[in-house]
């Protein structure tokens, strides 16, 4: 009997540490992709969907966005107030349009911000937003081996910072997954970390597009002082 006791104990402590083995960063970030993109479409996405942004003092913006990733293309059409605007990114080319018109004169292209960089940058915004997790695999990403646990608004998080390649960027990034489902729920950026500021993220709601479980609201704050910067609401098509 007492070396059965002491057999069993053996046992339950050499299975402890195993129980309680913390996740490593990368295979958070599998759980993470595998709740949001369980069918792994993300890299071969063929869709449509809309981006209302509501910021304060600011009329309504509307972005309709489209992506055929095997084939490289990336149209983002523009309503805001009288005016609309678009891209149209076909692997090197690039169609710019102002309400409906292809030439843009020098004046009104300035006024709003009209060019073919801006367009590839629209493009890397949105992909890179609407992609994540999944972006987190992208070249040039450093992901942190260690996993943090913080408490943010009361919840407590699963946490992963990320860095870029100097090429790719330079912000510092943190992004909060729900340690049940693996859902992402916050992220958050710093410029300088040792000044506080950057911004915040929060997530609620989940809209489906093609299989991939997207955020659908997206409202954004300044580190510092929480100041309210806006909300982007996710619409299917």
């Amino acid at each position: 009997m007492k070396n059965n006791f002491f057999l069993g104990v053996v046992i339950a402590l050499t299975f402890i540490p195993t129980m309680n083995a913390q996740l490593t960063a990368d295979e958070v970030l599998q759980k993470a992709i595998a709740y949001h993109d369980p069918n792994g479409t993300w890299n071969s996405l063929n869709t449509s969907f809309k981006v209302v942004m509501e910021t304060p003092d600011r009329p309504e913006r509307t972005s309709t966005i489209s992506v055929d990733f095997p084939n490289q293309i990336f149209l983002l059409k523009v309503e805001q107030a009288e005016n609309t605007y678009s891209y149209n990114l076909e692997g090197a080319d690039c169609t710019i349009t102002l309400n409906g018109n292809t030439t843009v004169s020098e004046e009104d292209a300035k006024k709003f911000r009209l060019s073919c960089d801006r367009g590839t940058f629209m493009k890397n915004y949105y992909t890179y937003l609407y992609g994540l997790p999944m972006k987190l695999k992208d070249p040039g990403t450093k992901l942190d081996p260690k996993v943090q646990k913080k408490t943010f608004k009361g919840k407590e998080y699963l946490v992963l910072k990320v860095t870029y390649d100097a090429e790719v960027g330079t912000d510092d990034w943190y992004f909060y997954f729900d340690p049940k489902t693996y859902a992402m729920e916050v992220y958050q950026f710093y410029h300088d970390q040792s000044k506080n500021d950057g911004e915040y993220i929060l997530l609620s709601g989940m809209e489906e597009i093609n299989g991939i479980k997207m955020p659908k609201i997206r409202a954004w704050y300044v580190n510092k002082d929480n100041k309210y910067l806006g909300t982007d609401t996710l619409e299917k098509i």
